[in-house]
């Protein structure tokens, strides 16, 4: 830890000097005063053998003395050091002010470490929860060229985010549906109507030599590895199960980092089911495959439970998509969590702690047309919203 970052967690203390200095002076009566009890019945009193070491009287007055007091500096420093961690802090340091103290109130050392695995759009919208933390690293998909990440965040002023691969090994991702078919990810199976009533069964990551390498030891990109090993936080999401978000987890190393890794796993579940991929799919669909390939289940999802308009839904229907709502047959248990400013009721599903919430907003966006070049039509598409996301994901930190 640096001299700075030791400074600033002690300044913390400034406002308890007296308090802490009045009860150093007490202690230190009352051990004077104990004192005077033992010194008393080691005097009168016959007592076992034991306590010649005990009160260290093989030692020379002057040598317990110094003993003592480095062993009391210590134990002091120690809880100085403690207490520094949670540190009562005044609203107001104006003299004379009247405003109340904030009590028992524990202070954050410094904002919270972030990593997001994702891809895709989702990963830059997620990127805006830079101003919230200390870091935040972005591991994006192994497919995915990460100059893409940087050109489009040139659009953007973000704070704190840097966008990391998870290796310079060159790795496709390839996907088996229903029907037994094998695509390219890069395909844009979404689009194909004939694969649009289809989902995916199977997913592989296949090396240069056209060989799958899923359980293959890769070179990882250590900045990859360490933000997963030091954050607080790891947000799965938003994107593409199977192109954003499964591809990573098939790479041993990152896989095993998630799983040893105390942050908190966060999974933002999609708005809308992809045609080809995750046609038919609900909530838990989707957290058992990051428990099929990822070999945990997040501790936290986060699923969107705003209302859609008739006009938005009826626009999704016709591209054989369908909103990703919780099911009533899903829920395993109920639980009761408390946060800092409410306590709630969430459902458990495949082992997460699932969590409804308004997470998404409606845009309107021009869309092309591919059948006449030059012409277009706006609609109304549904995204995750940043704000609300960071929203709910600062709440899920809050949580004790």
């Amino acid at each position: 830890m640096r001299l700075n970052d030791i400074t600033k967690r002690l300044a913390s203390l400034r406002h308890l000097g007296l308090p802490l200095a009045l009860a150093s002076l007490g202690i230190v009566c009352i051990s004077l005063g104990i004192a005077y009890f033992v010194i008393a019945l080691y005097r009168t009193a016959e007592l076992p053998g034991f306590f010649f070491y005990l009160t260290l009287q093989f030692l020379d007055r002057w040598a317990r003395g110094w003993l003592l007091t480095l062993v009391g500096l210590a134990i002091l420093a120690a809880g100085v050091w403690l207490l520094s961690g949670v540190a009562i802090i005044p609203l107001s340091a104006k003299p004379g002010s009247e405003d109340e103290f904030v009590l028992a109130y524990r202070r954050a050392n410094r904002p919270p470490r972030i990593t997001v695995v994702s891809g895709g759009a989702g990963l830059l919208i997620l990127a805006s929860l830079g101003r919230y933390a200390s870091r935040l690293t972005c591991i994006t998909p192994v497919q995915d060229p990460v100059e893409y990440y940087y050109r489009a965040s040139s659009l953007y002023n973000f704070e704190n985010v840097i966008f990391v691969p998870p290796t310079p090994d060159r790795l496709d991702v390839e996907v088996v549906l229903d029907d037994g078919t094998h695509h390219n990810i890069k395909e844009n199976i979404s689009h194909r109507e004939l694969l649009a009533t289809r989902h995916a069964v199977d997913t592989m990551l296949v090396d240069s030599y056209g060989s799958a390498g899923a359980e293959r030891r890769h070179l990882i990109f250590r900045q990859a590895i360490e933000a997963l090993q030091q954050a607080d936080a790891i947000v799965l999401g938003p994107g593409s199960l199977f192109e954003g978000i499964l591809p990573n987890l098939q790479i041993p190393e990152v896989r095993e980092a998630i799983q040893r890794s105390k942050a908190r796993k966060i999974y933002i579940c999609s708005l809308m089911t992809e045609p080809g991929l995750t046609s038919g799919f609900g909530v838990a669909d989707h957290i058992r495959q990051i428990v099929r390939y990822g070999g945990f289940a997040p501790d936290y999802v986060l699923v969107n439970a705003q209302r859609i308009d008739p006009d938005v839904r009826q626009m999704y229907e016709a591209a054989h998509q369908a909103p990703v709502y919780m099911n009533p047959e899903e829920y395993e248990e109920t639980i009761v969590s408390k946060t800092d400013r409410v306590t709630m009721r969430d459902v458990v599903v495949e082992g997460a702690v699932v969590i409804e919430a308004d997470l998404a907003t409606s845009v309107v966006q021009l869309t092309a047309s591919l059948d006449q070049p030059g012409a277009g039509r706006t609609v109304r598409v549904l995204r995750h919203d940043p704000d609300k996301l960071a929203a709910a994901i600062l709440e899920i930190l809050r949580r004790e």
